[in-house]
């Protein structure tokens, strides 16, 4: 008689957790695509190299990356609560282009 091996069924549970952590990083990739997009934006190689001029002792460039941060965050902040609302059913999960659309917009305010 044939006994199945426990350590290589994968069960519905495991394929459904497998499904959304694939989904969470198609997700995470596009915003952090967006986010070195925008850092490009000011000429620089992306955003860990914008952000990487907070310190400057440029205060254009170390206004402009401390601008930068400051979305930055604003950006992963909303992403992580949108992403808690979905997992807690309080919403439907949004398309990629929906959820960019929907991150708040940098301000480069005087700089």
């Amino acid at each position: 008689m044939w006994t199945p091996d426990p350590e290589i069924i994968v069960t519905a549970a495991q394929k459904a957790a497998e499904a959304q952590a694939a989904t969470v990083e198609v997700f995470r990739a596009a915003i952090q695509a967006h986010v070195d997009v925008t850092g490009k934006s000011h000429n620089y190689d992306g955003g860990n190299a914008l952000a990487s001029y907070v310190a400057s002792t440029n205060s254009q460039w170390a206004a402009e990356a401390q601008a930068f941060v400051a979305w930055r965050d604003a950006v992963w902040l909303h992403a992580y609560a949108e992403l808690d609302k979905v997992m807690a059913g309080e919403r439907e999960q949004p398309s990629v282009e929906q959820l960019i659309g929907g991150l708040p917009k940098i301000q480069w305010k005087g700089i």
